[in-house]
């Protein structure tokens, strides 16, 4: 799973403040090719907005995020380029209303990738499959259960192969008997190796699935480990706090 020779994504002393209040306090981590890490902590502590600054969706105040070579704290960088790598799914789904299944998938591809029509329509047919949608190709997103929503977000995402998939709290808008439908894609793209960054208050899943967990509270990494080190042996007062309050 992770391989200690190849950093995907580099985090060194990264800060971000919305006018004057610090949001992000210094974070510093590595995050490994085929890792898969997961961000839990209390609400506000930043872990979305630490997500967020790993492909520019917000601006870094300071400190530095390369991706691959990338360096996407300097705006010199084309964004759009490093984006192309990184699969992004977030809490409302963000499809597009007036577009049908297969559009919503196809849309990118046919844009910045420069697929033609049938190889777009190709790869977002085997996509659909993979997250058992293959009977929805043609519904638009109103049509459909928030969980089938959140997965045809996760075929969008993958539909540009990405290196790296990015999940901001993925599950916390769906209804609880469709939480376990989204789970189970993700489950299955880490055992596929995907490198994955995931911010989530699903505990029995961070335990399952993640090589390391990060707690981000108060805008800093209070702690990390292994899910055997944080579940079960958390050290920090805080962590023990949250834990004692989530399980």
């Amino acid at each position: 799973m992770k391989n200690n020779t190849s950093v995907k994504i580099h985090v060194d002393n990264l800060h971000k403040s919305f006018h004057k209040n610090p949001v992000l306090k210094g974070i510093t981590t590595d995050i490994y090719e085929g890792e898969v890490v997961v961000v839990i902590g209390p609400s506000g502590g930043g872990k979305s907005t630490f997500l967020r600054c790993l492909n520019r969706l917000e601006d870094i105040t300071s400190g530095t995020v390369i991706v691959d070579e990338y360096n996407i704290s300097s705006k010199k960088t084309d964004i759009n380029k490093v984006r192309e790598k990184i699969g992004m799914v977030f809490q409302h789904f963000n499809l597009f209303a007036n577009l049908n299944v297969i559009d919503n998938l196809t849309l990118a591809p046919l844009e910045l990738k420069k697929a033609t029509k049938e190889e777009a329509k190709a790869e977002a047919l085997k996509m659909l499959e993979m997250v058992g949608l293959s009977d929805k190709v043609y519904s638009y997103p109103h049509e459909l259960s928030g969980g089938q929503r959140q997965r045809v977000a996760i075929a969008r995402a993958l539909c540009m192969h990405p290196d790296i998939m990015l999940f901001d709290e993925p599950t916390s808008a769906l209804d609880p008997e469709m939480v376990g439908e989204v789970l189970a894609i993700m489950k299955d793209l880490a055992k596929k190796g995907m490198t994955m960054v995931i911010v989530t208050h699903e505990m029995g899943f961070a335990r399952d699935v993640a090589d390391r967990v990060l707690f981000i509270a108060d805008g800093v990494i209070a702690e990390e480990g292994t899910p055997e080190e944080i579940f079960k042996n958390p050290k920090n007062q805080r962590t023990i706090d949250f834990l004692n309050c989530v399980l």
